[in-house]
């Protein structure tokens, strides 16, 4: 990171002093232009590095000031400039207390954390059995948010409203200052309309302009920075992925069930796969019976309507009633009743289906690790070695050393995740992306 002057030149000792002296003037003044020529490139390399620091820290990959300067590749001036400069921008902090040494050897390194009062994204979130707000900050922490509404219209503009308003609501409670909006919706999102392709547990019509529609609620209610969507289970993926269960994969495959429906996503170096127009990566209509339960897509035996929330209540015999959400409703079964022998057959139904359709995943996608959400996540817990069983049995990786297949552990992580697509501009170009918020 060092940047060096042209060498300095030495004038000739026969002139005059008066030559002399100006050959020395000369001399000091390119001396002067060359350090501060080496300070603005340092400064600039620092601030190039401001985007991938902050990625580190709001990751948990960066704990203290060595292992941020051993990431960045970059000195322990520079990495220590980096670091105040974030913490001026209010992104960040700074424990001026020595922590442990990170790992490194030599003297304890300062602890970086983000700022817990620093600015906020607005997250949304809208699927079959209602929405939600929250205010989400970095590292993934959510805080704060708006009760979940029960009635979710057959109206975009109207649904979005609502839940904009509610965030709305959020800022003006606590004061916080807003980076952008993000929004999770259980339809695949094409590409570059942002058009809800297909949402299929709402009453919306194909192709609703959600993006847009979005764009101007959050325009509306006075919250400035952008305002973006996405499709909730990719969401899901990229959240776990910086921030829980998913953390240090390298290919990493999310399949979820939330309140209908079941959804897929796969993480590769860090990024989503999102296919040439957005549309990658729909699982859930993967047949895995044949002769099963119609689908809406047109088909039969998806794992869409063959293991999500409606289908275990109904394997299990019961009717879902009005008073709570369909994935409570299931999830209450399965941890209640699970030693009733409907109850259990229904799961082992459902483990197996979902177990074939990730046994098909694994042989096309051959992920290193598969992630389970939703009533998907309850499942694993209730019979994690026959679900496990039945991938390694019918996937030719799975028998030659087995995925390892784990719980999400994000409470609301489509949430969190739709901040992270919030957030993406000011990790990018922290500086700018503040400064353009202003």
């Amino acid at each position: 990171m060092n940047g060096n002057g042209a060498p300095q030149r030495v004038g000739d000792v026969t002139t005059v002093s008066t030559a002399s002296s100006a050959s020395s003037a000369s001399s000091v003044s390119s001396a002067g232009s060359a350090s501060s020529a080496s300070t603005r490139t340092k400064l600039e390399r620092g601030r190039s590095a401001l985007g991938p620091a902050l990625e580190l820290v709001h990751t948990g990959r960066a704990p203290t000031r060595a292992v941020l300067t051993a990431e960045l590749g970059v000195t322990r001036a520079t990495a220590g400039a980096v670091a105040a400069e974030l913490e001026a921008l209010g992104l960040i902090r700074v424990d001026s207390r020595p922590g442990g040494a990170g790992g490194t050897q030599g003297r304890p390194s300062h602890r970086l954390s983000v700022d817990e009062n620093g600015p906020v994204a607005l997250a949304a979130q809208v699927h079959a059995d209602g929405f939600r707000a929250a205010l989400v900050g970095l590292g993934g922490r959510i805080v704060a948010t708006a009760p979940g509404k029960l009635t979710v219209s057959a109206d975009p503009a109207q649904v979005l409203g609502a839940v904009v308003e509610a965030g709305a609501a959020l800022l003006a409670e606590t004061g916080r200052r807003c980076i952008g909006a993000g929004l999770a919706v259980p339809s695949a999102v094409a590409e570059p309309e942002g058009t809800a392709l297909n949402p299929l547990h709402l009453a919306w019509p194909p192709g609703a302009p959600v993006r847009a529609v979005f764009a101007e609620c959050v325009k509306a209610a006075g919250i400035d920075g952008p305002a973006l969507t996405g499709n909730d289970v990719n969401l899901a993926a990229l959240a776990e992925h910086r921030h829980g269960a998913g953390r240090s994969a390298q290919h990493l495959l999310c399949v979820a069930t939330g309140h209908r429906g079941v959804g897929g996503a796969l993480v590769l170096d860090g990024r989503l796969h999102s296919g040439s127009s957005g549309l990658a990566l729909e699982v859930g209509h993967l047949t895995v019976n044949p002769e099963g339960r119609p689908c809406h897509c047109g088909s039969r035996g998806c794992l869409d309507v063959e293991a999500d929330p409606l289908a275990f209540l109904t394997a299990a015999g019961r009717t879902p009633g009005p008073e709570v959400s369909l994935l409570q409703q299931a999830r209450d079964l399965l941890s209640a009743e699970y030693a009733e022998p409907a109850v259990r057959a229904a799961a082992e139904e459902l483990i197996d289906r979902l177990g074939l359709g990730l046994a098909g995943l694994v042989n096309i996608l051959n992920p290193d690790r598969i992630i389970l959400g939703g009533l998907h996540r309850e499942l694993l817990h209730a019979d994690p070695e026959r679900l496990r069983a039945v991938v390694a049995d019918r996937s030719l990786w799975g028998r030659s050393g087995g995925v390892p297949i784990l719980p999400c552990t994000l409470d609301h992580n489509s949430l969190v995740g739709a901040a992270e697509l919030a957030w993406q501009p000011v990790l990018d170009d922290p500086l700018g992306a503040l400064g353009a918020a202003a």
